[in-house]
């Protein structure tokens, strides 16, 4: 893929505990923000339950039309484990347990003296065809299939795997963020010349963001975030000295930010 090219990824959240609010999902953030240097820009999250159907059905729509796909969690070693099976379910393929996933997984045991049960086998269950993504953290690994990275679901081994990823991805241009922030700027003062700007310059994306920040008890200091992204440096300064001459112009003093 060459630096001009568009590259996309989604991200596949996979889990009952996630969707019923007793997870706070971190993953989406830490993969999306380990992909936007590469020039890889997620650009649909989906969150799903534990059921194989559900799971192959939003797994086989994502790959489709986008260029990587990862997903986040039930791959541990209990019953509701079933992201393996329905990863080789969606490609069509068999899965197994493996010879080298099972001897990461029975070295890392060993140096703890754990026994290797039945159940933590399980996580050496392999898609036919995958390679494996190693994990630092905890051991039982990760892997690849096609375009799709298949991940633990805690944030932290996730982080773990992702360092044995971004060998394996080729990225495009690199999307860059710069922002505008007016205090006591309401979005409405300037919605109509923001959408203008934004027809103007259509490869540019641009977001109006109100905050409300509690400086001191019973004192609330609020205003507008204006954010603008491009891979076009260019167009973006353009943009980003509109979007603060706009600002002045309602009588506000703008705060640009420099490029993320």
């Amino acid at each position: 893929m060459t630096a001009s090219k568009r590259v996309t990824a989604a991200v596949l959240l996979i889990g009952d505990e996630v969707l019923s609010g007793r997870t706070q999902d971190k993953n989406l953030n830490q993969i999306a923000r380990f992909l936007a240097p590469l020039g890889i820009n997620v650009v649909e999250c989906r969150v799903v339950p534990d059921e194989t159907d559900i799971i192959v059905d939003a797994l086989n729509a994502l790959r489709a039309t986008c260029d990587y796909v990862f997903t986040t969690g039930g791959i541990g070693p209990t019953h509701d484990d079933i992201t393996a099976d329905a990863v080789a379910a969606a490609f069509g393929v068999g899965i197994d347990v493996r010879d080298d996933a099972l001897a990461i997984i029975e070295d890392w045991y060993a140096k703890t003296k754990t026994p290797v049960t039945e159940s933590r086998k399980r996580m050496a269950r392999i898609p036919d065809g995958a390679s494996l993504i190693l994990n630092p953290v905890t051991g039982a690994p990760g892997f690849q299939t096609g375009n799709v990275f298949t991940l633990a679901g805690v944030p932290s081994i996730v982080a773990g795997m992702l360092n044995d990823i971004d060998h394996r991805l080729e990225g495009g241009a690199v999307t860059k963020s710069r922002s505008v922030k007016g205090d006591n700027l309401r979005e409405g003062d300037v919605a109509e010349a923001l959408g203008a700007l934004a027809t103007e310059f259509p490869d540019v994306s641009i977001g109006s963001y109100p905050y409300f920040l509690e400086v001191k008890a019973g004192e609330i200091k609020r205003g507008t975030h204006l954010v603008a992204r491009a891979t076009d440096e260019g167009q973006l300064d353009q943009v980003i000295a509109r979007i603060a001459a706009m600002v002045e112009a309602v009588g506000i003093t703008p705060r640009i930010d420099p490029v993320d």
